[in-house]
Parts: C-alpha cells; structure tokens; sequence
C-alpha cells in the first residue's frame, strides 16, 4: 500500500484526504464500517449491533505482608470520620479484623462493626446488613473478610447510598430490574483474607436470592473498592479445605475468563457506554492477567494447600487470585460459576445436608469455590468445540503436553487435566457426593437458565438439553 492511500474496510481515502485524515468528509463513513456500525447512521439505529469495545475497571490494589496496618491512615488520608466495618463472626477475633481496628483507632477514625456476614449470603441477610449500613451516618466502609464479606459490604454500601431504591432495583436482569448505579456510593477499602474470589478487584456482589432458590448478583463498576488490600499473612490462618476451595475458584475465574466469547461478538452493543456490563467477554487485556492466573495455579496450588506453613506459596496464590479478579472482572466467567449457582443455593431447599470442613456447620453448604470447579470437567468437554486452540492453551498453561494433540481432543485434554487437580486436591466426587440425584437435575437446570449474565458469555451456546447433559455428566467426576 502506498504511503498516499489508506483503506478501511472496503473504502479508500487517496492522496490529500489522507494528510487530513479527519477532516475529510469520508471519514465519517469510513469510521461506520470500520466500527461495524454499516454506512449509515440510519443503520446505527436500525439494526442491533455486536459489541465493538471494551472497558478495563478495577481497584487500586496494595499488596504486601503487614500492609494491613496502613488501612487506618487510609481512611484518614480521604478525610473520613466515621466508618462501617464489616466482617464475619469467624473472623471478629481474627489478627485481620483486630489489626485493622487497631489501626482505625490510633488514625482516630470513630467506626462501628457488622460482624453477622452470613459465609454464602442471602438477600435476607444482605438486606440486615443493609439495614446495619442505614442505622448511622457512615461516611466509608471496610469489609474484612472473603468473597461473602466483601460481597455484602458491596450491597450494604450500594443501598445505604441509595436509601429510597428497591432491593430488586440494582439485582440483575432477569430476576431484578438491573438499573445501572447512577449515584455516588461511599468509598470502600476491602482487606481480603482469602486467596480466590478477588472480590477486592471487582464491582460484583454475590447472593443467593431466596424467592427463586438460586444465585443471583449485582454487577456494576460503581461497587469496586477504592482499594483492596492484599495481605499474604492473613492467608496462613486459613483452614485447608478453604485454601483448597477458594484456590479452585481462582482457577476456574481465570479458565472462564480465558474461554469467554470474544468482546465484539457479545451483543447488543450498548446505547450509552453506562450500560456497557462489567462482564464483557474475553479480550486482550483480560488474557494477560488469567493467563498469568493459570501459571500460577499450576505452580503453587498444591503447595498451598498442603503447606500450612508455605507463605511463599500462599502469597503466590493471594497474587493468582487477585490477578483472576482482574481479568474475569472485566471479561466474565461463565458456565461453571452458572451452574455452581443452584448446586449451592437448592441445597437446603431440596432437603440436602451436605457441609464442608472449614466452613460453618449450622446449614447445609457447598462452598462457592467447589461448586464451580465440581462441573469443570463436563463444561469445557463442552465448550470447547467453539475455541478448541484457547482450550489447548488453557491445558498446557496447566501443565499438560499438547504438542500431538488435535483440536478435535482440546476439551478431553482440557478435562482430564483438570480432573488431575481435582483429584489430587481431595475435590470430591461429584455433585452425588453432595446429595444431588439424577432426579434433581430438572431443578439445576432451572436454577441456571436465568444467569443470563454469565451464561451468555458461553463460547458455545447452551440450552436446556445441552444443560441436563453437563449436570447428569457432573454427577459423578471421576
């Protein structure tokens, strides 16, 4: 091409329209077809379009061993007085909630303290922690904990904000109205103490919504913290089947992430950039980051779970899972944390009894993080027809030997490798072991349909059929 022609799509601009690039009165119409908007703008408003951006949001984040000491002066140094705390009653007597008052407290910062975060949480007991949040005059929130910790404080800071919203207002769509968040909310500082939801990364809270009897969330980039803070030391308390639990869903955040359909076919495109979702399909930026999750998953997974005194491979994972949060923040997960949504919240609800060593025993529970790796296996069995050479990635970034694979055999690759990990870190075998029969399936299914947030960032497109098939193939693992 010579250095006085430039073609963009099927148009060309020659000689002085390319001096002024912009200034030239084809460039508008150069610019719709090169954005798939068509060469009109009556096109624009006709037609619905696939997606031709994408955003990259997330918190700052401070990491480092003790850091948790500087969370005082933080609130401080952003002038405020007055803060809710939010955390668990595990936690209370934890070094992490202690250190972190005792430095509210010598940073004068005047704060009152939530300690009934439920581990899973439902609408009833975000909506206590809500009421908590409306009780007083908070100026900022910090929430000390995991996934459930920070989630909650997400809501409570989100709706205290917002006092006059419906609950169901900020829910996404289908089960709530998924109202973009257009007010101002406080600032949040979360301290994570678990390695695996990177919930101090992202603007997403996760509950199980009893009404329906599944798992639903709010996704919206005004919930990310101002800050995470990322404290390896924390990590060295937490239980083993925790580490195990939580590091798997890392792992599958990044998987997810890593095989979601690509940004510019997600459709529709947005009409105002407020309603771009914060899941928005895998892309480049996303990639470096839960590439890099799955190296580290490989290399210090297993340390970290069998090594109770490994601070360097905790500290890797607490890396592997904020890193994680990055990535599927910005571009999704899908499938397994689809599914994971009604194993865990139609456990009680259909009679079963199963509890986790680590976790609270005074209700039935599957944790987050192994009810989304239990169905890995079968999902990306499944999806891999539609990106086979990104599911050949995703194994050998695990470990696997790929060089005399075909594409036709990436997802039997990709599911025995996981099955590997799974095995080997005591994941049990399936979702039988935790109750669920043949005859449970029809509600599973059910519970999954409406996450349309996450399900439609499948590669390869589901249906009830194709649902019934993973469940009935999750039953048993091994």
């Amino acid at each position: 091409m010579s250095a006085n022609l430039i073609e963009i799509g099927s148009i060309q601009l020659e000689g002085a329209e390319c001096d002024d690039l912009f200034e030239s009165p084809r460039w508008a119409q150069c610019y719709d077809e090169y954005a798939g908007f068509g060469t009109t703008s009556q096109t624009r408003q006709n037609v619905q379009q696939t997606e031709y951006a994408f955003e990259m949001a997330c918190s700052n984040i401070r990491y480092g061993e003790g850091v948790t000491q500087e969370v005082g002066m933080d609130f401080k140094n952003l002038g405020l007085k007055n803060v809710c705390v939010i955390t668990d009653k595990n936690l209370r007597s934890h070094t992490s909630v202690q250190v972190s008052l005792q430095s509210l407290d010598q940073s004068g910062v005047k704060f009152q303290v939530f300690d009934n975060v439920r581990v899973e949480p439902t609408d009833t007991s975000f909506k206590e922690a809500i009421s908590f949040a409306m009780s007083s005059d908070f100026d900022g929130f910090l929430a000390v904990g995991g996934g459930s910790v920070i989630d909650t404080c997400k809501a409570a800071n989100l709706y205290a904000s917002n006092p006059s919203a419906d609950f169901l207002d900020y829910v996404n769509a289908p089960v709530g109205k998924g109202k973009p968040v257009t007010h101002q909310v406080k600032p949040l500082i979360a301290v994570a103490t678990t390695a695996g939801t990177g919930s101090e990364t992202t603007g997403v809270a996760i509950f199980d919504h009893e009404p329906l009897k599944a798992k639903t969330g709010i996704a919206s980039r005004a919930l990310k913290p101002v800050l995470g803070i990322v404290d390896p030391l924390h990590t060295l308390t937490v239980p083993e089947r925790v580490t195990c639990y939580t590091g798997f869903d890392s792992l599958c955040h990044a998987l997810e992430a890593f095989t979601a359909v690509p940004y510019y076919q997600r459709e529709p495109r947005p009409e105002n950039p407020i309603l771009r979702p914060a899941y928005q399909g895998s892309n480049p930026i996303s990639d470096i980051w839960t590439r890099h999750t799955m190296k580290l998953c490989k290399d210090y997974l297993k340390r970290a779970v069998y090594g109770a005194d490994d601070l360097e491979a905790k500290a890797a994972m607490h890396q592997a899972s904020c890193f994680a949060g990055i990535g599927f923040g910005n571009a999704g997960v899908h499938l397994c944390h689809g599914m994971s949504y009604p194993i865990s919240g139609l456990l009680k609800w259909l009679g079963k009894t199963y509890t986790s060593e680590g976790y609270p025993n005074d209700h039935p529970i599957v944790p987050h993080g192994l009810s989304v790796v239990i169905s890995a296996p079968a999902v990306f069995e499944y999806t891999a027809p539609a990106c086979p050479a990104r599911h050949l990635e995703a194994a050998e970034l695990l470990g696997a030997d790929i060089s005399n694979v075909k594409e036709a055999d990436a997802g039997k690759l990709l599911a025995d490798t996981l099955r590997w990990y799974m095995c080997d870190l005591g994941i049990p075998d399936g979702i039988s072991v935790f109750g669920y029969t043949k005859d449970d399936i029809p509600a599973l299914v059910k519970g999954t349909l409406p996450q349309h947030r996450v399900i439609k960032l499948s590669p390869r497109p589901v249906d009830e059929e194709s649902l019934t098939q993973m469940f009935e193939n999750t039953l048993n693992v091994y």
